[in-house]
């Protein structure tokens, strides 16, 4: 029985209070100031060009040196090249999602597809304006690799549209709840599945900011439902999700010469409505609650990457998750037969990113999601998905890379045993860019 299954609805929301409570006295106020950083060396500075996502502090790092207006634009041309030897669904062709995986044999036909594209392609403008409140910071950066209706396509895709002036945020940026620098210096686009990533729309709160960060935000909900063995039954076409109030979240970040450490959270509130007028009353909600738990450890030029996740309807805040409400059986209820539940969610990340020399680096790790499904999810629900890479990268000059990639990803069903697993070899050759306005 997992212990974390039962819970108090109140824990998260009075750990929300005791934060926010923290934040509210005096002593918040007085801002730390964080000296300008060092100069990197050659090779970390060349290791962090090539990373696949940009550090936290690149959307929202003070310009410390500058004393009138600058605008900075950067981005990268990237190609990806690779060979999958298993088979994925195919709006999904160049990246490594466990939960894309088939969930029964055949599924997405044939084994062994070449692929290849410039979908992580960037470009991104970055504006530094003094105020007399203060500097004011604004980011807009966008992609071209397609998700949603456009998944699969090479098209724009909005990552970052957010600005900043003093302890105050506002747009779309990484949620509080998420850890940036968890990700690895790798070339696969989509990432470790057991890691919290999701940039969403938010108004945030930074009253502590330095080498200790405090950040309060409410950020825009969202969720979705997995109508699992009844799916085909007309009694749940009238449910309908309904969202009265955002979600809360938070973080917790110290930082130094050895790297950082971060704890983060979040509450939300998931709700839906019954409108087919019947015997039946499927209407309710129900709690989503998560905690976050990461850090960089640096060791000479390395990095160590890790993260432990945990908590019920997160799933939206995942990096590669199915549905955060599944159904579970109530038959004992004439009126309420059925019930939505919040699914507990565990995910782990492990990565060490090695720097051989100026020119060469290399990261290896894994990754897992472990998913508690309800009791009226279908046999081939996905339960559980792995996820782990290698790799070497060559830096011919400062701003380029290039170099192979081996990567693994695998899933496991809920009920019927099935277990697929995928491996793929990838070559990407990566350019950046940067100027700056003043």
């Amino acid at each position: 029985m997992n212990i974390f299954s039962k819970h108090n609805g109140l824990v998260p929301w009075l750990l929300i209070l005791a934060v926010m409570l923290l934040a509210a006295s005096p002593a918040v106020w007085a801002e730390e100031k964080e000296p300008p950083p060092a100069p990197k060396p050659a090779a970390e500075a060349d290791a962090t060009a090539g990373a696949a996502v940009p550090a936290q502090t690149d959307v929202t790092k003070v310009n410390a040196t500058s004393k009138g207006p600058k605008v900075d634009i950067y981005g990268f041309a990237m190609l990806d090249m690779g060979h999958d030897f298993g088979q994925i669904d195919p709006a999904w062709f160049d990246v490594v999602r466990p939960t894309k995986l088939p969930a029964f044999e055949d599924q997405f036909c044939c084994d062994g597809n070449f692929y290849s594209g410039v979908r992580q392609s960037r470009f991104g403008i970055k504006g530094f304006f003094p105020t007399s409140l203060g500097e004011l910071k604004t980011t807009f950066e966008f992609e071209l690799f397609g998700t949603g209706v456009d998944a699969g396509q090479t098209t724009f895709r909005l990552r970052h549209a957010y600005g900043e002036i003093g302890p105050i945020g506002a747009g779309q940026t990484w949620s509080p709840f998420m850890d940036p620098d968890v990700f690895p210096n790798s070339v696969e686009y989509w990432g470790p599945t057991g890691m919290v990533f999701f940039r969403n729309v938010q108004f945030r709160y930074m009253p502590v900011r330095g080498d200790t960060t405090v950040i309060l935000a409410v950020e825009r909900p969202g969720a979705s439902g997995d109508q699992g063995v009844y799916a085909d039954r007309i009694e749940l076409d009238g449910i309908r999700p309904s969202f009265p109030i955002p979600d809360f979240s938070y973080q917790v970040r110290r930082k130094g010469d050895w790297g950082h450490v971060q704890f983060s959270g979040i509450v939300r509130r998931i709700e839906w409505d019954d409108v087919l007028a019947d015997q039946f009353d499927l209407a309710d909600q129900v709690t989503g609650w998560g905690f976050n738990l990461s850090t960089n450890l640096k060791i000479a030029k390395d990095t160590i990457r890790a993260s432990v996740v945990y908590g019920e309807g997160i799933q939206n805040y995942m990096n590669d998750a199915p549905v955060d409400i599944g159904i579970e059986n109530n038959f004992s209820d004439p009126v309420r037969p059925i019930l939505g539940r919040p699914l507990p969610i565990l995910g782990v990340v492990a990565f060490y990113d090695r720097t051989w020399s100026d020119r060469f680096t290399s990261s290896i790790g894994y990754s897992m999601i472990d998913i508690d499904n309800s009791s009226g999810q279908a046999a081939d629900a996905f339960r559980q998905g792995h996820y782990g890479l290698a790799n070497l990268m060559f830096y011919p000059v400062s701003g380029a890379m290039l170099g192979p990639e081996v990567q693994w990803g695998r899933r496991e069903n809920f009920q019927d045993g099935w277990t697929y697993d995928d491996f793929r070899v990838q070559f990407s050759a990566k350019y950046n860019f940067s100027t700056s306005i003043e």
